[in-house]
């Protein structure tokens, strides 16, 4: 019987893999609307060895291949612990569930639990759900740190518990209660950012001189005066776009790192020198930027942050101890070969508005 099955499973597989396929395109079309930062989804499909030998460890316990709920899996990789829950309901909400086939392993924890692992469902879609409709899957459901033990868990070849020498068990044991409390101080840690963004717009407003720089604070600072006001200028003065809009993930962290390497430390401090100084921040970057447009000019317009950058390199320029050339590389402007005289563009252009000033 068990060799029928595999032959069966075998000419079947392509037909697995497009459930498959379609599996974790449906899974992940359900999750993209939770805004939920997913580490990853991945499905596969049972090897036909690993058929033969979950057959022989449990013998006539399946007829047929239907009864089989796990030859196509969807892995769901979450960062936090909560967010396994939050796509736990909506899995409930969408599918019709095997209850008698899933369990819900982070419930069956106890001070000697062996393992640590999350959710696992046997779901049949409903028929409106296109190409998986009617047809069994599994989803699978894990923070990043779940996982991470079930897959050391598996190389080591640990089955059950009593496989497992005692000192190896106790070992695990302690491990899992490490992996536990580190999965709660990281969603400690996503809680309190979430927290200080959501207080920014009121701490900025009441208190600046107590809002450090860094890549939040800066985030928001983009969308609001002085900043978005100053940008708008530098992008008037060159008769090009604000890219609003502009993917970059990266430029907060980039701006707050530069404005701390020239001792602006706080979102007060930075709101003074850009108020202070804005009409010469305007005047060098629209000198300043047609001189260097083949670092800008591709992109289309003018990024956020640009009257920062500026107010940095001006910065630099007129402080001994500090060298624009710092600033180039946090910016990561151009290779090595072009520093040098992209750091003499500058300097030259912030020597000649000095001595139009000064003469």
């Amino acid at each position: 019987m068990n060799d029928v099955l595999v032959e069966a499973y075998e000419s079947a597989l392509p037909e697995y893999e497009r459930l498959r396929d379609a599996a974790v395109a449906h899974t992940t079309a359900l999750l993209a609307p939770s805004g939920l930062n997913i580490h990853h989804i991945t499905g596969r499909v049972k090897r036909p060895l690993s058929l033969a030998d979950k057959l022989l460890r449990k013998p006539g316990q399946y007829r047929t291949l239907d009864e089989i709920t796990d030859l196509v899996a969807v892995r769901v990789i979450t960062y936090f612990e909560s967010d396994v829950a939050t796509v736990s309901r909506l899995v409930e909400a969408t599918f019709d569930v095997d209850w008698e086939h899933s369990i819900d392993k982070s419930k069956m924890h106890d001070p000697d639990r062996f393992g640590y692992m999350g959710v696992h469902y046997v779901v049949r879609p409903r028929p409106e759900q296109g190409a998986v409709a009617g047809r069994l899957f599994e989803i699978q459901i894990r923070s990043i740190l779940q996982h991470a033990w079930a897959e050391i868990e598996h190389d080591l070849g640990y089955k059950n518990r009593e496989a497992v020498p005692r000192e190896v068990r106790r070992r695990f044991y302690r491990l899992a209660g490490l992996l536990e409390m580190a999965d709660e101080e990281f969603m400690a840690l996503h809680r309190l950012s979430t927290d200080y963004a959501a207080t920014l717009p009121e701490r900025v407003r009441d208190a600046p001189d107590s809002v450090y720089i860094d890549a939040q604070s800066l985030n928001f600072m983009l969308e609001i005066p002085p900043v978005r006001s100053l940008d708008e200028q530098v992008a008037g003065a060159l008769n090009v776009l604000l890219l609003t809009g502009w993917p970059d993930p990266e430029r907060p962290q980039r701006l707050a790192t530069l404005l701390q390497y020239v001792g602006v430390n706080s979102v007060g401090a930075l709101h003074k020198e850009l108020r202070r100084h804005g009409p010469d921040i305007v005047q060098f970057a629209s000198e300043l930027m047609p001189r260097l447009r083949e670092l800008w000019s591709p992109v289309g317009g003018v990024r956020p942050g640009t009257c920062v950058i500026h107010f940095a390199l001006m910065r630099a320029c007129a402080n001994p101890a500090l060298d624009p050339q710092e600033i180039v590389k946090m910016l990561d402007l151009s290779d090595a070969r072009q520093t040098a005289a992209l750091v003499e563009t500058v300097r030259a252009t912030y020597a000649g508005i000095d001595r139009s000033r000064t003469g």
